[in-house]
């Protein structure tokens, strides 16, 4: 096992736990997601993945994909389709991801095997980042704030409880993202992340795609994951209030298997809230945007370009298979 594969493989760790907040979440017109060295493109029915090479060669994967709702009718239902368009989104993600870190691999001396990041690597990543997500998120918050009621009685109410234990998740992600941003690595994806959002912007504005025009935009999207995060968040610890349970086992076990009810609600209300912008419930979103200071940042000409790369391949795949994409 190699150096650069090691470093590959934590930074594959730190990716996957940011997929979410970089990633659009929603069946839209054009949507991506930052990737290392690059950015995935979807359209309604294909998607672009493309990276930049060490050596500064763009390389690109593309490959047509339906969305959920259309192969499996029961993601047409509300909570269900939330489930169905997230979990594409973060398969795909996966996939983009996976190609994106073998193309950032740089080549061994003359003679030398190519490394990989194989699939049985990736699989070994995704449970990794799984129990991370699981620990920094559901046990640590829930221990936290049951070390605190032992000294605080007024916490063992059921509603104080669940408000501790949900501003210390919050409290632990947004130190999680100021900590992470830091590394030089990330902070490329961020760069990357800021090129995708002004190329949608670029694309939704009706405009010539280019990367001049491109830079005229803002980073900030108000359909970025990070949004998306901070409300399933809050919409856990509404819940978790409602759990009639005391033991310290059965609140964590409830806390990881009602995550797919949580998500398949925050979808739902993430999905109302962009339909109307204006109401209470909009306001819910504001955060996610005050967060993209953090998540997203100025991308260069070059990593812009490498966006609309990705954009370019996605369209033209999708006008391919009779699709064509048209600014209302």
């Amino acid at each position: 096992m190699s150096l650069s594969w090691l470093q590959t493989f934590l930074r594959m760790t730190a990716r996957v736990q940011l997929l979410p907040a970089l990633e659009s979440g929603e069946e839209i017109l054009v949507g991506g997601q930052a990737v290392m060295e690059g950015v995935m493109m979807r359209t309604p029915h294909s998607y672009c993945v493309a990276v930049r090479k060490p050596g500064g060669e763009i390389v690109t994967e593309q490959a047509p994909v339906a969305r959920p709702s259309e192969k499996y009718p029961l993601f047409k239902f509300p909570v269900l389709r939330g489930l169905g368009t997230l979990g594409q989104a973060m398969w795909l993600g996966i996939r983009a991801l996976k190609f994106s870190a073998n193309a950032a691999l740089e080549d061994g001396q003359p003679g030398e095997k190519k490394q990989e990041f194989s699939s049985w690597a990736m699989t070994l990543n995704l449970l990794f980042s799984f129990g991370f997500f699981i620990f920094l998120y559901k046990f640590l918050p829930l221990w936290m704030t049951s070390q605190i009621e032992k000294v605080a009685p007024v916490v063992q109410h059921r509603l104080a409880f669940n408000l501790v234990d949900g501003v210390i998740r919050i409290a632990i992600f947004l130190l999680f993202l100021i900590a992470i941003s830091r590394w030089q690595d990330i902070r490329r994806v961020f760069e990357f992340h800021g090129a995708e959002h002004k190329v949608v912007f670029n694309f939704e504005s009706g405009q010539p795609v280019t990367v001049e025009n491109a830079q005229r935009f803002s980073t900030f999207h108000p359909r970025c994951g990070t949004s998306f995060l901070l409300v399933v968040m809050v919409i856990a610890m509404c819940i978790y209030a409602l759990l009639p349970f005391d033991s310290f086992l059965a609140k964590f076990l409830s806390r990881v298997a009602l995550l797919p009810l949580i998500v398949g609600l925050s979808y739902e209300l993430i999905r109302y809230a962009a339909r109307k912008r204006g109401s209470v419930l909009a306001l819910l979103t504001a955060p996610g945007l005050w967060l993209q200071r953090i998540t997203t940042q100025p991308p260069s000409d070059d990593q812009t370009a490498v966006a609309i790369y990705a954009l370019e391949g996605a369209m033209a795949l999708e006008k391919q298979q009779g699709g064509e994409l048209v600014i209302a």
